[in-house]
């Protein structure tokens, strides 16, 4: 079929069963190929993985009010039902951009037909994306340690890609210790409840989540730690601690038998890469041993600049960074080395420094000395906003500089790492769970002649630990066939 709009639906709520049945018909398709195949489907960009029957449809209704087209359910299940049908090796579709890609360019043939040539070099591919499992720890259990211990137990899949196997934490003050950090990784406060069950092994030391068992290892210090003797091997340890960001210090990792390569969760001091995954994630080398995936700040404005700088050029600029408080500010008035930082978070928008801005140059040195920066804590506990005050090398205008970053949004590479809302309703909490590093809102852009203002949020929290998913995954050498090309 083309593109043309679709005729009103004379019976709304008929409609709306119909299209509620097919959805519910996409769920054990879409789950079968991600156990048994490893085979991840994706709706312009969004994962389609363990969504409910509203989430699915939700996302095509999303593709519909950004793409401006009329793509629904009753378009995508049958793409969805013969991807289940046919023997695919281990990747990545985005089932929604297939489907339009089959109205626009079917020419005639049968479905079955166009897939089979579509996917023709992946058809009876067995290789999986590593020769064996690679064994992750987290050292420290904190709101991104958590996080990552979420996104690795959702991305199991069959077993045979990333695998948590420890956590490595200091001992806690009370007896039931285990049961502690179980209960943080169950419930959040932001984020909602784990998607899953995690069962307490309290002779073991032991996390069974969702059927993975995860060692929680006792100790001060990473010297203490031997993975070896839990049956760990060539592990890529992330520190999500911030207590080392030097060489030096981070080497402290690799000393332990077990652990080969390490991931840091803040910025990196010295000569270790600093990498925003989607810009500069080149400087992850096979025989890397130590990298940093920067701030959540500087992941969130890079892409941005990048896309702007490519297009447009940049002059000079100003970013200002409204972040949500965070665990280093004080709940209430107390001591704090950090000036303004001791006043209360909570009651308090605190003004304060950020080192995002001149991080940027690590990722885009033509960006060198051209910005500035500062940050407003604000009590808000997740979702942040970058304002971005930018003189550009050329003019432009509203309207062509939006539409540039909505293509961008949806088709280019950093696809994962900028996403766009067209929404004039929109707030901070809208954008908890994103899984960008922003979220750029074009109802908020101001431009004038070669001046503009861009407003990008970003969850501070989550969009930033996906993208240490993504580093970890290329640290680790997985690689995935992505379709449609």
């Amino acid at each position: 079929m083309t593109q043309e709009q679709r005729p009103q639906p004379s019976d709304f709520f008929k409609d709306w069963k119909e299209r509620e049945a097919l959805a519910e018909g996409m769920i054990p398709l879409i789950g079968k190929l991600y156990r048994e195949r490893n085979v991840a489907l994706y709706m312009y960009g969004r994962n389609m993985v363990n969504k409910s029957v509203i989430d699915l449809m939700k996302e095509h209704r999303f593709v519909r009010q950004i793409e401006h087209n009329e793509l629904s359910e009753f378009e995508t299940f049958p793409v969805i039902k013969a991807l289940s049908e046919m023997e695919l090796g281990p990747a990545h579709i985005d089932a929604g951009k297939l489907t339009v890609k089959y109205q626009e360019q079917g020419n005639g043939r049968d479905l079955y037909q166009f897939l089979l040539e579509e996917l023709a070099d992946n058809l009876g591919n067995g290789q999986k994306p590593l020769p064996q499992p690679q064994d992750v720890v987290l050292y420290g259990f904190g709101r991104i340690g958590r996080l990552m211990a979420r996104l690795l137990v959702e991305k199991t899949a069959g077993g045979d890609v990333l695998r948590l196997r420890a956590i490595v934490v200091r001992k806690g003050k009370i007896e039931h210790d285990l049961e502690k950090r179980a209960s943080l990784l169950r419930r959040d406060s932001v984020h909602g409840s784990f998607k899953g069950t995690i069962r307490v092994l309290h002779d073991e030391d032991t996390l069974v989540c969702n059927g993975n068992p995860v060692k929680v290892i006792y100790a001060n210090s990473p010297a203490e730690v031997d993975y070896t003797k839990y049956g760990i091997n060539n592990a890529i340890i992330i520190d999500n601690t911030g207590a080392w960001r030097d060489e030096e210090g981070l080497s402290k990792h690799l000393d332990c038998p077990g652990a080969s390569k390490v991931i840091l969760t803040a910025p990196g001091k010295g000569d270790i890469p600093n990498v925003v995954f989607g810009i500069n994630d080149d400087q992850i080398k096979p025989d890397g041993k130590l990298l940093s995936a920067a701030s959540c700040t500087t992941n969130a404005i890079v892409p941005v600049l990048k896309a702007l700088s490519d297009e447009y050029g940049i002059k000079k600029g100003h970013v200002e960074t409204v972040h949500a408080y965070t665990n280093d500010q004080n709940l209430i008035d107390n001591y704090h080395k950090g000036a303004r930082r001791g006043r209360s978070a909570a009651l308090n928008m605190v003004l304060t420094e950020t080192g995002a801005a001149k991080a940027v140059a690590k990722a885009l040195p033509e960006l060198t000395g051209k910005l500035t920066g500062n940050a407003i804590r604000v009590p808000t506990p997740n979702v942040s906003m970058a304002i971005l005050n930018l003189q550009l090398e050329k003019p432009t205008s509203r309207e062509e500089l939006n539409e540039y970053i909505r293509r961008v949004a949806l088709f280019s590479p950093m696809q994962q790492q900028i996403a766009y809302t067209i929404s004039d309703e929109a707030v901070s909490t809208d954008f908890v769970g994103s899984r960008e590093a922003c979220i750029y809102d074009s109802q908020a852009t101001i431009v004038s002649g070669d001046s503009c203002v861009i407003y990008c949020w970003y969850d501070n929290e989550f969009g930033y630990s996906c993208q240490v998913m993504r580093c970890l995954e290329k640290m680790a050498g997985v690689h995935w066939a992505m379709y449609p090309r």
